[in-house]
């Protein structure tokens, strides 16, 4: 199993944090320390184990398809809904939400392959990443990709109540792989995908699915 890059620096900084914690308790408290002990280690070590399940990266088959549009993320779908994109798109949508919860893998992918038309980062409030108003409120950044027969998706990385930092890993101007890693968002939040009307959806309200790989849309 891979560690996501994402992930090195923090596991680094927590071993770090977690070493020096055991090792003043053991100097300041000597023999009384011992007595919790076994408890302590127990409970970092469970922490640590979390952190590095949080940061896999597993290593995941493609199907590139060009009339298909691909979950961006790993998790469950939350919402599926006709509404106005009013930000870039300005018109009628199908929006597909998919919620990551801190268990679910968070690397972010491309949905479709094309050129990044417009990218905007939005800074924003903390409200759960179900909240309604999230998509339009939180912290968030927006991605436009073009097909290459002219159709524009747009998706969203959107920061939830415990996310505290979105990566996004394209520009505008870029050329992007279907399924390559677009992006991070560090313990939970979701992805909003805005297809045409028009696209034959093939996925259900509470369905899992896994970004790269699960198939949300034909176009």
């Amino acid at each position: 199993m891979r560690i996501h890059r994402e992930g090195r620096a923090i596991l680094l900084a927590a071993s770090v944090f977690l070493l020096s914690i055991h090792s003043v308790v053991l100097f300041r408290y000597g023999a009384t320390a011992h007595r919790y002990y076994a408890s302590f280690t127990a409970v970092s070590v469970l922490l640590y184990a979390w952190l590095i399940y949080f940061f896999r990266n597993p290593y995941r088959v493609i199907s590139q398809r060009e009339a298909y549009v691909l979950a961006p993320a790993d998790g469950t779908v939350v919402a599926i809904q006709e509404v106005y994109e009013d930000e870039y798109l300005r018109d009628n949508r199908v929006q597909i939400s998919v919620f990551m919860s801190p268990f679910n893998v968070h690397v972010n992918r491309n949905p479709i392959s094309g050129i990044v038309k417009f990218f905007k980062y939005h800074p924003g409030r903390y409200l759960v990443a179900w909240h309604p108003k999230s998509s339009t409120k939180n912290e968030r950044t927006t991605i436009v990709v073009e097909h290459a027969q002219g159709v524009q998706v747009l998706f969203r990385q959107i920061a939830g109540f415990i996310a505290r930092r979105i990566k996004s890993y394209v520009r505008e101007g870029d050329r992007v792989q279907q399924g390559s890693e677009c992006g991070f968002i560090k313990f939970g939040s979701r992805v909003d995908v805005f297809l045409p009307l028009d696209a034959k959806l093939r996925v259900s309200l509470g369905q899992k699915v896994k970004g790269g790989s699960s198939v949300l849309a034909e176009l």
